[in-house]
């Protein structure tokens, strides 16, 4: 590892000043990191934080640096932070401090994300594709590869999110969500496939299908029958609020019969929450009508027709209001 600028001797000097090597209190180190901004700015400041993340042993010490170099995002602190995310040694015996070890490396690979820098993608698959790896840094990676955006984290992607094997369902989850950042239409079937399988609603497995339902709408899929179908089919899923993020995919959608669908399903689910959203869509994908019919009509509840006044008296009004000005 190499260092930008600055000698080796002064940023020694000052890594000591603030107390780095010593038995100092943690809050007094971090006192004095924050100091440093009186005296240096700019490449000197990110420079001396390389030094130190470099150097410090104290995960609270070295959460502290990663913040400070996270407000810079300066390419130069890459490579360090990529080395304490791939830390092989932080398997201390105390479980305190391997959590504390995990917390670490978790904002790690955050503060990668936010450098939007694709040459770390390898890094961050090979702590994703590690079944070992602790499943909060292996979610912190995959959130991090969607926020990066690189074609080349597809593939592994829509490994982890297929993987029935995965034991955490957390993790299939945040790679489903990555998937839907990067809008690859590789992961369209994948995506889909989740949707068609059948779990019970006490299963956590209806928190992926919610998770793919919201990638597939980030992605746009108007003109794809299957994708379409799969929606369809997910507004009789036993979970209401995969109903609802499913009445919301097909309000986006732009397609020609996700009107009538989320119709049918205003006017015959049991859940009032999930109607309610039904007459919310479809007033976005049309206009008023929708409202005034759900008030006069005798086969709707009285919490629906309470909630078509007032987004009538909210926003009708309002533009009412407006034109007369």
């Amino acid at each position: 590892m190499t260092l930008s600028s600055g000698t080796e001797v002064n940023l020694k000097q000052i890594a000591q000043d603030c107390g780095l090597f010593s038995n100092a209190e943690i809050s007094v180190v971090t006192d004095n990191i924050d100091n440093l901004k009186n005296s240096y700015n700019g490449k000197t400041l990110i420079n001396i934080y390389n030094y130190m993340l470099i150097h410090a042993t104290e995960p609270d010490v070295i959460m502290h640096l990663i913040r400070c170099l996270d407000m810079y995002r300066d390419s130069s602190s890459l490579e360090f932070l990529v080395d304490i995310l791939l830390l092989k040694n932080a398997n201390s015996a105390e479980p305190e401090i391997r959590e504390k070890y995990v917390n670490v490396r978790v904002m790690c690979a955050k503060a990668i994300a936010n450098q939007k820098n694709t040459d770390v993608v390898s890094s961050l698959l090979y702590c994703l594709n590690n079944k070992d790896e602790n499943y909060r840094v292996r979610l912190a990676c995959a959130d991090a590869l969607g926020r990066i955006g690189d074609r080349f984290a597809v593939a592994p992607l829509i490994d982890v999110v297929t993987d029935e094997d995965e034991k955490s369902v957390y993790l299939r989850e945040s790679a489903v969500s990555a998937l839907g950042l990067l809008g690859d239409s590789r992961a369209i079937d994948p995506l889909v496939s989740i949707l068609e399988t059948k779990k019970g609603i006490m299963d956590k497995f209806s928190f992926l299908k919610e998770r793919a339902i919201e990638a597939l709408s980030k992605m746009g899929f108007h003109d794809n029958e299957r994708v379409f179908k799969a929606l369809k089919n997910s507004l009789m899923d036993e979970s209401s609020q995969v109903r609802i993020n499913a009445i919301e995919a097909l309000m986006d959608s732009e397609h020609p019969k996700a009107y009538e669908t989320i119709k049918e399903c205003l006017e015959n689910d049991a859940n009032v929450e999930v109607r309610k959203n039904a007459m919310i869509a479809l007033y976005n994908i049309s206009d008023r009508s929708i409202l005034d019919e759900v008030i006069n009509s005798p086969n709707y509840p009285d919490l629906l027709k309470m909630e078509a006044v007032a987004i009538i008296e909210e926003y009708e009004n309002d533009d009412e209001d407006y034109e007369d000005d």
